[in-house]
């Protein structure tokens, strides 16, 4: 896990590549301007620099973060690199907004479960590959070895399984309902990863949407929220729609206004430029 300090410039990292994106700034002059306005003292702008160069040699920014795990987590790779993909819909200013909400979260201090969470209702939002995604979790330095696997566990689950029956039988409600049943603790689930509340959400939300069940722990828990993409402003494609239509109306209008004339429509502006005709050796000579 890096500084608080570290997160909190990421934070700024992936907030300004979202916006100056959305207004079709080239993302190697963004990332230009941004290593002059993050802290020096930080790691940041080293990684800015390797950025900078892959994205000049490869065309794409996930290979750089990939060979950067002491700096960039798997998870935040994976993202990238599926907004990178051509053959994804997972799109870049969305994969930038979701890291930087975590980045934010990270900066305050996090919880493995808060953080499972917010990742695992991304994968859910966004269509990923849950074998693909809960890999890269489960290879965050915020988890050990024990949520490790645990991760790899629901990894191989995901699908036969749901996300609240696996949270609930791993946590301490469920260790206290087969305690007042006199069950023996040969029962009892390993390892323990919930608190009690998480165990009551998550038995409350059995056989239900998962999404329901992710806005359960953040209305309950304060949880992170998965930002939600903003709806699409059809305005501006209405308006660049109407006016190409309007272009071409009036081109039209111009030729009719010439073919009233005397002299009819111009059409020599329509052709091309004449083409010489190859001279062969016979010509020349």
């Amino acid at each position: 896990m890096l500084d608080a300090e570290e997160y909190i410039e990421q934070t700024h990292l992936f907030r300004a590549l979202a916006e100056r994106s959305a207004a079709s700034e080239p993302i190697q002059e963004t990332l230009r301007h941004i290593k002059h306005e993050v802290l020096a003292t930080t790691k940041l702008p080293m990684a800015i620099d390797f950025l900078l160069a892959e994205l000049n040699h490869a065309g794409n920014m996930a290979s750089a973060m990939a060979r950067m795990p002491h700096y960039f987590t798997s998870f935040q790779t994976y993202l990238i690199e599926s907004a990178e993909s051509e053959h994804g819909q997972f799109d870049i200013r969305r994969a930038l907004l979701i890291l930087q909400h975590e980045a934010g979260y990270r900066a305050g201090g996090v919880s493995p479960s808060g953080l499972f969470f917010f990742q695992f209702e991304t994968l859910c939002r966004n269509k990923l590959s849950y074998d693909l995604g809960l890999d890269a979790i489960s290879r965050d330095p915020a988890f050990d070895d024990i949520w490790r696997k645990w991760i790899l566990k629901v990894r191989h689950k995901i699908g036969l399984v749901d996300i609240a029956d696996l949270v609930f039988v791993h946590s301490l409600y469920y260790v206290q309902r087969e305690q007042q049943s006199g069950l023996g603790n040969e029962s009892l689930p390993d390892p323990i990863l919930f608190d009690e509340k998480e165990g009551r959400i998550a038995l409350a939300n059995r056989r239900k949407e998962p999404l329901f069940f992710f806005s359960a722990l953040q209305r309950q828990l304060h949880y992170p929220t998965v930002p939600l993409p903003t709806p699409r402003d059809e305005k501006d494609e209405i308006l660049k729609k109407l006016s190409r239509q309007f272009e071409r109306m009036e081109t039209r209008v111009k030729l009719l206004e010439d073919e009233q004339r005397e002299k009819g429509i111009d059409l020599s502006k329509f052709y091309g430029k004449p083409v010489d005709p190859p001279t062969s050796a016979d010509d020349t000579d």
